[in-house]
């Protein structure tokens, strides 16, 4: 549709983009059965990954002067994700036969995610001379 030279599809297109969006977020706020709650508990462990993939990259970014301390963050990620999916593992085990089993995992996922989210931007709140932060201040 054009309307005084102007194309109205990609208007169009993101609306329909916003209310899947929102039907989305409904059906999880609504969830009443639970392959829809698997479905949802994947989709904020995703999002809670994906922000702390972001914060993570920033502190490499910092660290890009201090090759040692950056292998130390490399074990340290590599060793928090290990605990984390034991963590979860064990925690979930209780109901690892059943149709429950997928959401709880995920969810214990998202929340220690979302922990591990907030130490990493502690990290990136370091003040100059803070020593007992391993993250160099943003310049």
């Amino acid at each position: 549709m054009r309307i005084s030279g102007l194309t109205l599809w990609p208007i169009a297109g993101l609306a329909i983009l916003a209310a899947t969006a929102a039907q989305a977020a409904d059906n999880c706020a609504n969830a009443n059965d639970q392959a829809t709650m698997n479905e949802c508990a994947d989709k904020a462990f995703r999002a809670s990954d994906a922000e702390l993939n972001t914060l993570y990259r920033q502190i490499q970014g910092r660290l890009k002067d201090d090759p040692g301390a950056a292998k130390l963050l490399v074990a340290a990620q590599r060793a928090w994700v290990g605990f984390r999916d034991a963590e979860c593992d064990f925690s979930s085990s209780g109901v690892a036969q059943g149709s429950i089993y997928p959401m709880t995992v995920l969810q214990c996922h998202d929340g220690m995610t979302r922990q591990r989210i907030k130490d990493l931007q502690n990290y990136l709140k370091c003040d100059e001379g803070d020593t007992s932060c391993p993250i160099p201040a943003a310049k």
